[in-house]
């Protein structure tokens, strides 16, 4: 299969789009391939097992959003030609979500003003510890200059584009999934409370992450993710935060229900 040189759109709905994303980052924290890894999906040819820290880019014609900042935030940006940023938003303060945010002053140039960044206080404790020098008193010239923004449960809106906190368990992490009107995005989840899961229900874009086949202490496996999918019945439902144990894209896509498919670096879909 030959290199994409395009993100590929994939119309979930006839109907007019109200949201576009584009998913900038669909692997775990390691990434895949992996350093100094030889098994088969790390020497893959096919594109779509090349995969970046997970994030994803919203956009609804007037804002655009970025979910999470991870290390690999500066070619994300690149390779999808992001012009402007509107706010980035945050699940949880590991580093392979947020460990890329020191290039968002590329934004700062552009627009002339600091970003907003919307976190809970956990994510924001540290942002201020990681990014220490972009809270200095006295600062150093071309440091990001960064807008925090407090989040918690209640609904919150950047721009045109309405969140709704989605508060899941990363083992012990409270983390935030969000959902944005017919979509909604949940990543670096083992467990969600009924409560938290009547904010999903309805969707007709759902976004999960599911790292492997076999248990893990803090992420939904393959099973335990197209279980939610089948109990939550979105129309669309993608899998992200893949890591190289969880095989070839083609293999794995092979297996899934005819609404499920896995995410990949690149990948467009229009809600």
């Amino acid at each position: 299969m030959p290199l994409l040189k395009a993100p590929v759109t994939d119309l979930i709905s006839t109907t007019k789009s109200l949201l576009k994303v584009t998913f900038l980052g669909t692997g775990t924290s390691q990434g895949v391939p992996v350093i100094a890894c030889s098994c088969d999906t790390c020497i893959s040819a096919d594109p779509r097992d090349k995969r970046l820290r997970t994030s994803v880019l919203i956009e609804d014609g007037t804002t655009t959003v970025v979910i999470d900042s991870g290390p690999d935030f500066r070619q994300q940006m690149l390779r999808a030609g992001v012009k402007k940023l509107d706010g980035l938003v945050f699940t949880h303060e590991h580093k392979d979500h947020l460990a890329g945010l020191d290039d968002v002053r590329a934004f700062n140039f552009q627009v002339g003003k600091a970003i907003d960044l919307y976190a809970s206080d956990a994510v924001q404790q540290a942002i201020r510890r990681e990014f220490h020098y972009a809270f200095e008193s006295v600062r150093y010239p071309g440091v990001p200059e960064l807008n925090l923004i407090t989040i918690d449960s209640r609904p919150f809106r950047v721009g045109t584009l309405e969140f709704t906190p989605i508060r899941v368990k990363h083992y012990l992490m409270d983390v935030f999934g969000f959902r944005i009107g017919p979509f909604t995005y949940i990543t670096d989840a083992k467990s969600i409370a009924q409560d938290e899961l009547q904010k999903v229900r309805g969707s007709r874009c759902i976004v999960l992450n599911a790292l492997r086949r076999e248990p893990h202490i803090s992420h939904f496996t393959l099973e335990e993710a197209i279980g939610l999918m089948n109990d939550l019945c979105p129309e669309n439902g993608y899998l992200t935060h893949l890591s190289h144990q969880m095989g070839l894209h083609s293999q794995v896509s092979s297996e899934l229900p005819s609404n499920i498919q896995i995410a990949y670096d690149g990948l467009t879909i229009e809600i």
